[in-house]
């Protein structure tokens, strides 16, 4: 029997409890490479988890080569190679390249994970001239200074989840927070852009390289500058379809097409912008909040063209969906927090999960790393479950001794 090999890096619900328990609803072992070893160890050694990896094996998977050996010194043939990992996209696809098996194009993960790659092939493609510049240190920051539309954001030239993003309105903000940023860590590249104002989106997509369909997409309500936390997430954009497929087209030209892909973008009166490709599935519970709003096998579609199978025509459930965020107001010891749930009130579905632990000590990030709950629901009716989901959230309380 051939298995699933699975890319992994720290260990993650989206992994853990979606695409391993899809992988055993198709029939397919799946092997876990990861660098974290000991980490995905103590979480499946508990009980009463949805499925199990057969193996997890130690490996560097940031580097595909050790990926390659690792999967050679195995008995069974790969069936796939997937990561969901942002991090691991192009040694995953890489590692498949070798073994001829459905990937996506390595220069194609590489260059969107790689957030200064993705503006310059964008600039020589003409699609967007979005001014742009990449500094790992203070001189190359000073000589820079004369060209830098202000206000401008700053963020590591490959980060994730909004960590250290700012919004800097002047030169002063801009020397502070990279100076900041390079005490921590000498030489972090960090890419300077263009600020880009409006409301921003997302948009959802399954390809198997041939053909692309959309899910939708979601709208996003920030935290106020300057940082870009997630707090809220709105699913059925009502978009017009020629501002969807302008997305595509952008995707489409960055050389997008397998797989699942998360794109965010902000709407200007100009049309939309780019503003980060996440070649997976959408993270930060949403991707469970769509398997049950569109009423789909979503981590099995997505594995399904990782075997090799064509993307089918899905039908989709014309369900309302909202998730809410509720982040840390300070650092300290949490101290108390409510308890998971799920329920049903006049047919809209409502969940909440904690993030994290009583008796954690917190440390504020002002990214989406600062998440201590997460609530989501669905239902037929959008008002319906607005008005349900701010009365649930307004019985919901956190402790932090500081």
């Amino acid at each position: 029997m051939q298995e699933i090999i699975m890319l992994a890096h720290v260990p993650t619900d989206s992994v853990n409890e979606g695409f391993i328990p899809a992988a055993a609803k198709l029939g397919q072992p799946v092997v876990l490479l990861t660098d974290h070893a000991e980490a995905h160890r103590q979480h499946f050694g508990q009980a009463d988890l949805p499925a199990y990896p057969v193996e997890i094996v130690a490996c560097d998977v940031f580097n595909p080569l050790a990926v390659i050996g690792a999967i050679t010194c195995r008995t069974r043939q790969p069936a796939a190679i997937f990561s969901n990992s942002d991090h691991l996209q192009a040694s995953t696809s890489i590692a498949a390249a070798y073994f001829d098996l459905p990937r996506k194009d390595w220069r194609t993960a590489y260059r969107v994970k790689n957030k200064a790659e993705m503006r310059a092939s964008q600039q020589r493609s003409g699609a967007d001239m979005l001014w742009h510049a990449t500094v790992c240190r203070a001189e190359r920051l000073a000589e820079l200074l004369d060209e830098v539309p202000f206000p401008c954001i700053v963020k590591p030239r490959e980060g994730v989840a909004s960590l250290q993003v700012s919004l800097c309105q002047d030169r002063a903000e801009l020397q502070s927070q990279c100076q900041r940023l390079w005490a921590e860590q000498p030489g972090y590249p960090l890419l300077l852009e263009e600020y880009i104002p409006g409301p921003l989106y997302t948009l959802e997509t399954l390809g198997d390289g041939k053909s692309l369909q959309v899910l939708g997409g979601f709208q996003v309500e920030l935290s106020p500058p300057p940082n870009f936390i997630e707090l809220e997430a709105r699913w059925g954009t009502g978009l017009p379809a020629g501002i969807e497929q302008q997305v595509v087209d952008m995707i489409h030209a960055l050389g997008v097409g397998f797989g699942a892909c998360h794109t965010e973008f902000v709407l200007t009166e100009s049309g939309p912008r780019l503003i980060e490709v996440n070649y997976r599935c959408i993270g930060d519970y949403r991707e469970f909040l769509l398997q049950e709003t569109l009423r789909i096998p979503l981590f099995e579609h997505v594995l399904r063209l990782y075997l090799g199978e064509p993307l089918p025509q899905i039908e989709l459930a014309p369900n309302a969906a909202l998730i809410r965020y509720f982040t840390a107001s300070s650092s300290g010891q949490l101290v108390r927090m409510p308890q998971a749930f799920a329920r049903v009130v006049e047919n809209i579905r409502l969940s909440y999960k904690p993030l994290r632990a009583v008796g954690e000590a917190l440390n504020l990030t002002h990214s989406n790393k600062d998440y201590l709950g997460v609530l989501r629901g669905v239902g037929a009716d959008a008002s319906l479950l607005a008005r349900e989901m701010e009365r649930v959230s307004g019985s919901l309380a956190w402790e932090i001794a500081v």
